[in-house]
């Protein structure tokens, strides 16, 4: 399988891409290399929400909490405690893991949005935890001048990591997407009776989902880490998790690199629309309704090259005509 993508088409427009991102600290300035990291945290974010929800059909609502747990993992490693900074880049994602592991054995005896009801709760719990706990996370103050190895003491050496982190994680989700475990989840999505009665373990395979797409969302959070040097209560909260959510929705539920336009759109909404007015919301809620309207499935839904195909073929008939 690994043969055949390699030799795939796709393949080489993504290296091509690749190749474009990392020469584009030497073209742009520092404060674009920094939005385009941004992008790509937030992307990798909710492609993991992607991941469960639009290819698994969970209703997973409050992916934020796990961003958090991963997050302030890594945060208090390095700063309560002198182990190196790669073990608190690992703890993280590994704890995001495990809670999702824990709130999924729990959500999984639900179904749908009885599911989605009770993660929320649960995750709510979580970002109280953390908002109440002033001995260990410092509230609502949140933790600050992080210390991070020298190699990511400059922008640059930043970018680099987190363009690295991100297109092995991508290229991850891909491989798992494309694999068995991977048609599971979407014919589980489709169908689940009818998976059940073929003797799929609908809960298991959910469950498995849920570990795998919060230890990406707490790989998300350690890269915040690494970028902001900082971390606080509100990655936590419901509303980050309706964000993603509406960044999935923009880009396309159904799509691999769908919901990574959509944490585009939201960032350069916030970044530059923001800077001009304070209600920035209200753009993007417009192109929301639009989409809603034109392009129910997302951005990434269109197909442009079979658009062209269908104008090539009117334009023949009427010259035959």
């Amino acid at each position: 399988m690994i043969a055949d993508i390699v030799r795939s088409r796709a393949f080489g427009q993504n290296a091509l891409l690749l190749l474009v991102l990392l020469l584009v600290p030497a073209v742009a300035g520092r404060f674009y290399v920094y939005i385009l990291a941004v992008i790509f945290v937030t992307g990798l974010l909710a492609m993991s929400l992607n991941l469960l929800v639009g290819h698994g059909g969970a209703y997973q609502f409050h992916h934020a909490a796990f961003y958090g747990v991963g997050a302030y993992t890594a945060a208090l490693i390095l700063v309560k405690t002198s182990l190196p900074a790669w073990v608190a880049f690992c703890a993280g994602p590994i704890a995001a893991a495990v809670t999702g592991l824990i709130v999924g054995a729990i959500c999984v005896r639900l179904n749908k949005l009885y599911y989605g009801m009770l993660q929320i709760s649960l995750g709510s719990l979580i970002w109280i935890v953390v908002l109440r706990w002033y001995s260990l996370t410092n509230g609502d103050d949140g933790i600050h001048g992080i210390p991070m190895p020298e190699f990511l003491s400059s922008a640059t050496g930043i970018y680099y990591f987190v363009l690295g982190v991100v297109a092995v994680c991508l290229a991850l989700m891909y491989l798992i997407l494309k694999s068995p475990f991977g048609a599971t989840l979407r014919a589980i999505r489709d169908n689940p009776q009818r998976c059940e009665a073929v003797g799929i373990n609908v809960r298991r395979h959910q469950l498995l989902g849920v570990v795998v797409a919060t230890f990406f969302a707490g790989v998300a959070g350690v890269l915040f880490v690494v970028l902001e040097g900082s971390v606080f209560p509100d990655m936590l909260f419901w509303v980050l998790s309706l964000e993603i959510l509406i960044m999935c929705l923009l880009g396309g539920w159904f799509t691999f690199y769908g919901p990574m336009l959509g944490a585009a759109i939201m960032v350069a909404l916030r970044t530059f629309v923001g800077s001009y007015t304070d209600y920035w919301t209200l753009v993007l809620g417009i192109v929301l309704i639009l989409l809603i309207f034109f392009l129910p499935e997302g951005l990434m839904s269109i197909n442009l090259r079979e658009r062209i195909r269908q104008r090539g073929r009117r334009a023949s008939m009427k010259a035959a005509e």
